[in-house]
C-alpha cells in the first residue's frame, strides 16, 4: 500500500505484520534488523565501519579458501535462489496465468458477487451460476446442515438451490464473498505451517472491520466488507505462487542432481529450505498492485471496489482515496495493530505511527474494539 511505503515509521510496521502473517520467529528477526540511525558522530562511526568492512571481507576471503565446501553450498544456494526469483518474477508479469491457473477463479464466482450487490437481486439469480460450482455447492449444503442453522434435526439439506433459499440474500451477502476467499487459500503453506490460518484469519478481520467502518461513516456495508475481503486476494496469490514454485523447482532440482549422480550437488539441495526474506519480498512488493489486476480482471458492473482497490494500491494521499478504500486501509492497519500487539511486537509510540498513518481516529478504535471482527454471523430466522 503506497501510503504506507510513503510513511518510513508506518512501512516497518506493516512490512512486521506482514512477517508475522508468515511465522512469529521470523518476525522477530525482522524487529532485530530494523535500523536504529544516530546522527552522533556519524563520520567517524563511518570511517569506523569501512576499516570493519575491509576486515571482514579479508576474513571472508581467507575463510573461503580454507573452507571451499561452505563457499560452494553457499554458492549453491544463492544460485537457486536467483533462479526461483527470476521465475516468480516472470509468472507475476502473467496476470492471466495468476487469475486461472494460480488462483483458478471461475467467472461464476465474480457474477455471484456482483449479482448480489444489486438493489434488486435475489437468490433466484445466483442459482445456476452457485449449482455451476462444485465446490460452492458443497460449502453451502454444509452449511445449512450445521446443527446451529437447522430448524429440525432430522431433516438435511442435499440440494444448492434449496440451501441457496434456506441461507437467503442477507446471509449469503457475508457467505459468498467469505467462501470465494477460502476457496482460493492456498491448499498448504509448508514449511510454514500457521501461515494458511493467519492468511484466512486476518483476510476475515479486515473484511469486518471494514463493515463497521463502513456503517458507521454511512456507506454501503456490503461493498466495504467485500472490498475488505478480496483487498487480500494479491497476499494470496503471492504466497501460492512463490511455495508452488520453490517446490516444483526444488524437487526437479534435486532429482536432477541425484540422476547425473552428482552427490555433492544433491547434499547442498537436501538441505535447502524454503526462503521467508523472498516471500516477505514479494508479499511487500507486490500484494497490493496485484490485488488491484486480479479484482479488476473480475469486471465488476455494479459492484463498486476497482476503483477503491486501486487507491489502496497506488493512492500516495489517504485525503484522496475512495471512502471505501479509506476504511478498508483502517481496518488494515488495525488488524496489523492488533496481531503485532498480541505478539508483543509494538509499543504504543509505533502503534501510534500505524494508526495515525490512516487518520484511524480514538471513537473508531474504540468501536472497532467492541465489536466481534472473528466471527461472521448469520441469521437465521
Amino acid at each position: 500500500m503506497q501510503i504506507f511505503e510513503n510513511n518510513q515509521a508506518a512501512a516497518i510496521l506493516y512490512q512486521r505484520a506482514i512477517s508475522l502473517s508468515i511465522s512469529k520467529d521470523f518476525a522477530e528477526k525482522q524487529c532485530g534488523k530494523i535500523p536504529t540511525v544516530s546522527h552522533q558522530g556519524s563520520e567517524q562511526e563511518n570511517r569506523r565501519r569501512e576499516l570493519l568492512s575491509v576486515e571482514v571481507k579479508a576474513q571472508q576471503e581467507k575463510i573461503i579458501a580454507e573452507h571451499g565446501e561452505e563457499h560452494f553450498r553457499n554458492q549453491t544456494k544463492q544460485s537457486f535462489f536467483n533462479r526461483v526469483r527470476t521465475k516468480v518474477n516472470s509468472d507475476f508479469d502473467n496476470k492471466e496465468h495468476l487469475y486461472h491457473n494460480v488462483l483458478g477463479i471461475e467467472d461464476a464466482c465474480p457474477a455471484i458477487i456482483d449479482i448480489l450487490s444489486a438493489r434488486a437481486a435475489s437468490v433466484n439469480q445466483i442459482k445456476e451460476l452457485a449449482a455451476s460450482l462444485s465446490w460452492l455447492s458443497i460449502d453451502l449444503i454444509s452449511l445449512v446442515n450445521k446443527p446451529q442453522y437447522r430448524k429440525r434435526a432430522d431433516v438435511q439439506v442435499t440440494d444448492a438451490k434449496l440451501a441457496l433459499s434456506y441461507i437467503g440474500l442477507d446471509n449469503l451477502k457475508l457467505v459468498m464473498p467469505t467462501f470465494t476467499l477460502k476457496h482460493w487459500l492456498p491448499t498448504s503453506t509448508a514449511p510454514y505451517g500457521l501461515m494458511k490460518r493467519k492468511l484466512w484469519n486476518d483476510s476475515l478481520s479486515i473484511a469486518l472491520a471494514s463493515r463497521v467502518l463502513g456503517k458507521e461513516h454511512g456507506l454501503d456495508e456490503f461493498t466495504a466488507f467485500t472490498n475488505g475481503m478480496l483487498s487480500n486476494i494479491g497476499r494470496l496469490a503471492v504466497t501460492r505462487c512463490y511455495l508452488n514454485i520453490f517446490s516444483d523447482m526444488y524437487k526437479k532440482e534435486l532429482r536432477d542432481a541425484f540422476d547425473k549422480k552428482d552427490k555433492r550437488l544433491h547434499n547442498v539441495l537436501s538441505k535447502i529450505e524454503a526462503n521467508e526474506e523472498i516471500l516477505l519480498e514479494q508479499l511487500v512488493m507486490r500484494s497490493s498492485q496485484l490485488s488491484a489486476d486480479l479484482i479488476e480482471q473480475m469486471n465488476f458492473k455494479r459492484l463498486n471496489i476497482t476503483e477503491p482497490v486501486f487507491d489502496l494500491a497506488y493512492a500516495t494521499s489517504f485525503e484522496q482515496m475512495h471512502p471505501i478504500a479509506q476504511v478498508v486501509a483502517k481496518a488494515k492497519a488495525y488488524v496489523a495493530y492488533r496481531a503485532l500487539d498480541k505478539e508483543s511486537l509494538i509499543n504504543t509510540e509505533e502503534a501510534q505511527q500505524l494508526l495515525g498513518a490512516v487518520q484511524l481516529t480514538a471513537d473508531e478504535i474504540a468501536l472497532l474494539k467492541k465489536s466481534d471482527i472473528d466471527h461472521i454471523k448469520l441469521n437465521f430466522n
